[in-house]
């Protein structure tokens, strides 16, 4: 058996003196072979290494003084601040069939959300790599990348299914905190959990709301309560919907320095990459099986790589860069309210939630600019390459943050221009589809807050095809595809008016989007100082973007795909439904759409019959593959599901 034996050999190896500073201790309480021993082609099976990395910060050090509050942070003898980190490392069983490449997918609120993305893994064994079928169609594991997952969120438990960091405790300190939270049910009282503990249930005040822009209200019949430190109970008054907005400030107590998950990731990934003692469980022969690395991130977790470029941790300790290549997804132009007091990493604001969040502040975008709100000069690679630390960075956003997290910012100055990226940059919008979306979701029309039906385009095929060409940049220095977005220049990025025809049945289009506001956060509530010009993507006739990438299932449509989905009556309407979008099938026939006078040309009209259908995709698909936006195995994949009549995912 190679479980904990092995484990125990390697931590014997484990003191301080046989570690670089910055990790001090690296215990392995597991190494066992993933997949139930499956093989993938010619890397072979995979093992699973599981493990905790403590890390030793010195707050003296300029790399860890942008930490707010390590300084108040308890120290061990050698004044140094510490925390512990869950890890978890999937990498071939012979090192020798591996590509090199060390792909860390920073965990989503303490899960793996790349297996789901690159590979088609289903949940939970997306997040166990214990069963043949937890590794999907295998995709990473057949090109040989080894993965790595370093729990960073401080404000969560480590459990299992749930990697976190366990950072130290700020006793005794006290400050002001907000939350906002949409309850999407009329249940009253409603139950909410703060992400602090409340210090003093006196200070707990609750305000609604209809819709964000609204004055705050408090009206008879609401009031909050403490159930516990973190538990508040709130009344819900009369004349608001299921979808009305809860503002909650209160007092909290003992925060913890949560930038020190920056650091946790960024001295993790540097021992794994370069330590050559016994220590390294990478260590192959003389030297790590890794020589660069890859950092993927989804959502909150690409966020975090946004903040984790722009506060300069892609340099490690030793001025060294960290990643070769950065590839945050669905992150819009967000970073995050992590390296704050009272930080809530958790928190996203979603419309109608608060636009002004400490998530959304300038710098937006890699380039630097000059901020009229703010008057400051800044850009999200201004520290790194002061210190010749900087990263390639392939942005990868899904339609909806176009709609909802104002990607618009990351191609347009602050006067609403077009604005070209750094060469080290690309960009793509993955046109048509949600935030998220499982590998087998297929259309649903039963969540009672959609108006519409709920879009189940997964964007695997071209996410697959992209993380192959950032591996050939930083690898060969082969440049990937050009950016692929909607540009003001190029007439596809336009105000939401006009944007997407509002003439299709079933499709009631009305320009709502998410703005983007400065405010002054010195204040409880932040008080809004100003706004900045946010545009969404031009459609088609179809109501299907003009840019981006098209997946084949959108490339050759059967319905049109958005990446937005308006509230239903009763849900607040007046707002977009969080991180989803809709799809609306055409007509199967022309006298079915002139029935309806849908100006969308019918199935029929585009395609004489399913032969016809397959071949259009074939040939769109071939076009993909010569452009590298597709890779040949999904093509045949894609081709195969339309002539079964399943790419379009319409559930027929």
């Amino acid at each position: 058996m190679r479980r904990i034996l092995a484990g125990v050999i390697a931590a014997a190896c484990l003191s301080p003196s046989a570690l670089r500073a910055e990790v001090i201790g690296f215990d392995i309480t597991e190494r066992v072979p993933a997949f139930a021993g499956r093989s993938f082609g010619d890397v072979g099976p995979y093992e699973r290494i599981t493990a905790r990395a403590t890390i030793a910060l010195d707050p003296s050090d300029d790399r860890n003084a942008v930490i707010t509050d390590l300084t108040q942070a308890p120290r061990n003898p050698d004044g140094k601040v510490e925390a512990i980190a869950d890890v978890v490392i999937l990498r071939p069983a012979d090192p020798a069939h591996g590509n090199g490449t060390l792909l860390l997918d920073v965990p989503n609120r303490g899960r793996k959300l790349a297996p789901q993305l690159f590979d088609d893994s289903p949940q939970p064994g997306a997040n166990n790599a214990d069963g043949a079928g937890d590794a999907g169609i295998g995709f990473l594991h057949r090109q040989g990348y080894t993965m790595v997952w370093v729990g960073w969120q401080g404000d969560i438990p480590s459990k299992p299914g749930q990697m976190a960091m366990s950072a130290p405790v700020l006793k005794g300190i006290t400050g002001p905190a907000r939350e906002e939270v949409v309850f999407d049910t009329t249940t009253s009282p409603a139950l909410t959990t703060l992400t602090w503990p409340a210090a003093d249930p006196a200070n707990l005040n609750v305000t609604v709301r209809a819709a964000w822009a609204d004055a705050r209200q408090t009206p008879a019949g609401l009031s909050a309560r403490l159930v516990d430190p973190t538990t508040v109970e709130i009344a819900r008054p009369d004349g608001f919907d299921a979808g009305a907005l809860y503002e909650i400030t209160y007092t909290a107590r003992d925060p913890a320095p949560l930038g020190m998950g920056f650091a946790a990731v960024r001295d993790v990934v540097s021992f794994l990459r370069r330590d050559t003692t016994p220590a390294n469980p990478l260590l192959a022969g003389l030297h790590p099986s890794v020589s660069r690395a890859i950092g993927f991130g989804v959502s909150q977790s690409g966020r975090f790589l946004r903040d984790f470029l722009y506060l300069g941790f892609n340099e490690d300790l030793k001025g060294r860069v960290v990643f070769d290549g950065l590839m945050p997804h669905v992150a819009g132009t967000r970073r995050m309210a992590t390296n704050v007091r009272f930080g809530q990493p958790g928190r996203n604001p979603r419309h109608p939630q608060d636009p002004a969040w400490q998530a959304d502040l300038f710098p937006f975008t890699y380039a630097t600019l000059s901020d009229p709100l703010s008057g400051k000069t800044d850009g999200l690679l201004r520290r790194c390459a002061l210190s010749a630390t900087c990263p390639r960075v392939m942005q990868t956003d899904s339609e909806l943050e176009w709609w909802s997290s104002h990607a618009s910012l990351l191609v347009t100055d602050l006067a609403g221009d077009h604005l070209d990226l750094p060469d080290n940059v690309r960009a793509y919008m993955i046109a048509g589809t949600p935030h998220f979306a499982g590998p087998t979701d297929v259309m649903h029309k039963g969540v009672p807050a959609l108006s519409l039906p709920q879009n189940p385009m997964h964007a695997g095929a071209p996410m697959r095809a992209l993380l192959t060409d950032l591996n050939a940049w930083i690898s060969d220095g082969v440049p990937p595809p050009s950016s692929r977005v909607p540009m003001r220049s190029q007439g596809t990025l336009v105000e939401a008016g006009g944007a997407v025809p509002s003439d299709i049945p079933g499709l009631p289009y009305k320009g709502i989007h998410m703005p983007a506001v400065f405010s002054d956060q010195s204040v409880l509530p932040p008080k809004m100082i100003g706004s900045y010009p946010v545009f969404v993507p031009k459609a088609d006739d179809d109501g299907i973007a003009i840019a981006g990438v098209h997946q084949l299932a959108v490339a050759v449509p059967r319905a049109t795909y958005t990446a937005w989905n308006p509230r239903a009556p009763g849900f607040g309407p007046t707002a977009l439904y969080p991180l989803q979008g809709a799809v609306v099938p055409f007509a199967p026939t022309e006298a079915a759409r002139k029935e309806v006078h849908d100006p969308r040309p019918s199935i029929a009209e585009r395609y004489s019959d399913n032969d016809a259908y397959v071949a259009t995709v074939r040939r769109e698909a071939a076009r993909q593959v010569a452009e590298r936006l597709l890779l040949p195995e999904d093509a045949d994949r894609a081709i195969e599901a339309a002539r079964q009549g399943k790419l379009a995912k319409l559930g027929q």
